[in-house]
């Protein structure tokens, strides 16, 4: 269309500017006029053969964000990539064509586009080390949503070393150790964990904060049992507070109380440790703290951003949660 060489074009293009220079002002006014007019982009693989970064970051899900029973939780990390990533100018490129199996994907599928992204962000509740140790070791750049142990597959000799994951999370271990001590002050000295504290990092990092300024607490774990039976077990316990993984299972812990007449707060305290996880009426005012999910979301963007464009400072982040003083926490009878 404009009479010149590829090798103009591509100039004009990377604005190469001492390349470029030599190119005269015309000639790049004709280029890019044609530019404009045609909509011409550069093709995406194109430009990573030759090491050229594309300005699209992937987003890849381990769970399917847009059903209605658990988009509430997703929405705010969405949110907050959407809005760095249109702040640095970059484009979001959500990947999914992975097989969902029993509700998960898997990144590291036999056709996966990875590579049609500069990098990717990751979310998930859980992510498989062994997945993320391949990434780390072909050089993939990616951040977690979340805060990750190091990855690693013993499966295989080459990744069996434990690797760094790159993340910005939430500090739920501090977060729950001030709602303990926060509790301990008001006289409590009977308090227990109710949950599974193990499986996802988000869960293990609760019970740690629980240990830490409860080491006497006892441990109730959820799964598999109703409110009722989890209720018989504190209260046989003679326990004055409760502190439990997931807001529902709080919701459902107090219902259950009130309905045996234990009132909330005065017989028995209860605190939610983080947001509710799917979408449920709860009009209680629960004692808990509030996830930074937006925050993280885009400070999960600058992070990647550092690593691709730039030079990372600190690729692992942990960010404060906020304590919401709520009206399920109360000094315990005498």
């Amino acid at each position: 269309m404009v009479g010149v060489s590829q090798t103009t074009v591509s100039l004009v293009l990377t604005n190469n500017s001492e390349a470029a220079s030599r190119i005269a002002p015309e000639t790049r006014d004709r280029v890019e006029r044609a530019i404009r007019e045609t909509g011409y982009v550069a093709d995406p693989l194109a430009r990573r053969m030759t090491q050229q970064h594309n300005q699209i970051l992937g987003v890849f899900t381990y769970e399917l964000v847009f059903p209605s029973e658990i988009a509430d939780f997703y929405q705010p990390f969405l949110s907050g990539l959407e809005a760095c990533a249109e702040r640095l100018g970059c484009d979001l490129l959500l990947f999914t064509s992975a097989p969902v199996n029993n509700g998960t994907r898997r990144i590291l599928h036999e056709n996966n586009r990875l590579r049609l992204a500069d990098g990717c962000l990751l979310l998930g509740r859980e992510m498989p080390r062994e997945e993320l140790a391949r990434l780390i070791a072909d050089g993939y750049p990616f951040v977690a949503v979340g805060r990750r142990d190091d990855a690693y597959d013993e499966a295989d000799p080459a990744l069996a070393r434990p690797r760094p994951v790159p993340y910005v999370g939430a500090d739920y271990t501090a977060a729950t150790a001030a709602l303990v001590r926060r509790a301990r002050d008001l006289g409590h000295r009977r308090m227990a964990y109710v949950g599974n504290g193990s499986g996802a990092e988000s869960a293990v990092d609760r019970l740690a904060g629980f240990r830490q300024a409860a080491p006497d607490g006892a441990h109730v774990t959820s799964a598999g049992r109703g409110p009722a039976e989890v209720l018989d077990e504190v209260v046989g316990a003679g326990v004055t507070v409760v502190f439990c993984e997931e807001l529902a299972v709080a919701d459902e812990l107090v219902k259950a109380a009130e309905g045996r007449g234990i009132t909330v707060p005065d017989r028995l305290s209860v605190a939610a440790l983080g947001d509710v996880l799917q979408p449920r009426v709860i009009t209680r005012d629960f004692t808990t703290f509030h996830i930074p999910r937006h925050e993280m979301g885009w400070q999960a963007v600058e992070v990647l951003t550092d690593m691709l464009y730039g030079s990372p400072t600190d690729t692992q982040r942990l960010l404060p949660c906020e304590l919401s003083d709520g009206r399920t926490l109360a000094p315990p009878l005498r």
